[in-house]
């Protein structure tokens, strides 16, 4: 039987009756997951008021549920990478009579990560990171919408001076996990347009770009889908699908940037990133279905970081992606469709900004990362809590869920 209950009342071991999700729609966490003390957390850090439980079994019947539980979270034992000698974990008989517990420590779901991830919320410099970012998004929409009625003014350096300040004296892991957490709080065009130029500056460096190059980039970063401002709000953020009207106006976005952006005067390659960012090298993009040598450079860089930024992002269907699953998505699309240096360049250097980082797999075990494959960077060797190696590229049943 179902019961509607507020969030202050909630307790570990009630079971969640539906999914609850973000007012953006992202899945916190489904239904029939037995909360704990993260988990309760997690709900009441998004400001969520109500969830339905499940009413309490009948005594009689809790001996049948906990030997179920523990038969679908036992350990599963894993073949290993030679020279490492294979381990065998026993599996411990379930206690009688006792309401499910909380899930050890070895073993988290992904509705839980939110408690490590606070770490870095409660941060001096998330939250200075926080500040710089909202005053720079204001500073863009206010400029972008002027743009958009007509004024011909672009304050290329303030808006690269705003951008230099999220740079300052971070490494690119952090500025990557910031750039993660932003979206929770703002989903907008302009939001994705300011994160897209942050990644598309940092594949600049890794490209080892002169300075001047890298400030016509993030200028390019900025401004690539300025063009969505032309697009009413209830088809931009309708979350069910939409009409062949309104997918024509998505795609019309490009030509209509670019003709926001030749009026201003704006440089042949910002330009050239808005009308073609949604190219791709092996001809299957729009508006024009260019191909290859036919795409400008600074538009490869910025499709690359703007497919990367769509994807970490939660959307109405899903949640957000971390960064390996990301990988695979790019390695499972094709990485055809990007010039070959670019798309190498990036995805080795994100995968290795998580070199001996802490993960969960899919099946809830911690891990740590302790070598990325080469071949197959969506899935490194990973250390489990027992010492046990598991190479994921060999185990395809595995995969990593979270970065934690």
């Amino acid at each position: 039987m179902r019961k509607d209950i507020k969030i202050e009342d909630l307790k570990s071991g009630m079971v969640l009756a539906n999914a609850v999700k973000s007012k953006h729609g992202q899945t916190i966490a489904k239904a029939g997951t037995v909360l704990n003390h993260a988990l309760i957390s997690r709900i009441k850090f998004y400001k969520i008021e109500e969830v339905s439980i499940d009413e309490p079994t009948p005594i009689q019947d809790i001996d049948v549920m906990v030997s179920a539980l523990d038969v679908d979270s036992a350990p599963v034992v894993e073949p290993v990478v030679a020279p490492v000698p294979e381990v065998s974990v026993p599996v411990e008989e379930p206690p009688k009579e006792t309401p499910p517990v909380e899930a050890p420590h070895e073993k988290t779901t992904v509705e839980e990560i939110v408690s490590y991830n606070q770490k870095l919320l409660n941060t001096s410099e998330y939250q200075s990171f926080q500040l710089e970012y909202t005053k720079t998004l204001e500073k863009m929409k206010t400029i972008f919408l002027k743009i958009k009625d007509g004024d011909n003014n672009l304050p290329t350096d303030e808006l690269l001076r705003d951008c230099s300040h999220l740079f300052l004296s971070k490494t690119s892991l952090e500025l990557f996990s910031m750039i993660f957490n932003m979206r929770s709080i703002d989903d907008s065009v302009y939001a994705h347009s300011l994160n897209v130029a942050l990644i598309s500056r940092t594949i600049g460096r890794w490209l080892k770009f002169s300075k001047s190059d890298l400030d016509t980039l993030t200028m390019a970063g900025l401004l690539h889908d300025i063009g969505k401002l032309t697009i009413p709000d209830e088809v931009l953020n309708k979350t069910g699908k939409l009409t062949d009207e309104e997918f024509e106006m998505i795609r019309l976005h490009p030509l209509e940037g670019t003709r926001m952006l030749r009026r201003i005067n704006a440089d042949s390659r910002i330009c050239a990133a808005a009308l073609q960012h949604h190219e791709r090298f092996d001809g299957s993009g729009y508006p024009r279905r260019l191909s290859e040598d036919e795409i400008d450079d600074f538009a490869a860089i910025i499709a690359i970081a703007d497919v990367y930024d769509a994807m970490t992002a939660a959307r109405a269907y899903r949640s957000a992606r971390c960064a390996f699953q990301v990988i695979h998505e790019f390695e499972q699309d094709g990485l055809h469709k990007y010039k070959t240096k670019y798309i190498l360049t990036f995805l080795e250097r994100i995968a290795n900004l998580y070199q001996n980082s802490q993960v969960i797999l899919n099946d809830g075990r911690h891990a740590k990362v302790v070598y990325i494959n080469k071949g197959a960077l969506s899935r490194p060797i990973v250390e489990l809590a027992d010492h046990t190696m598991l190479d994921l590229s060999h185990e395809r049943d595995f995969f990593i869920s979270a970065i934690v």
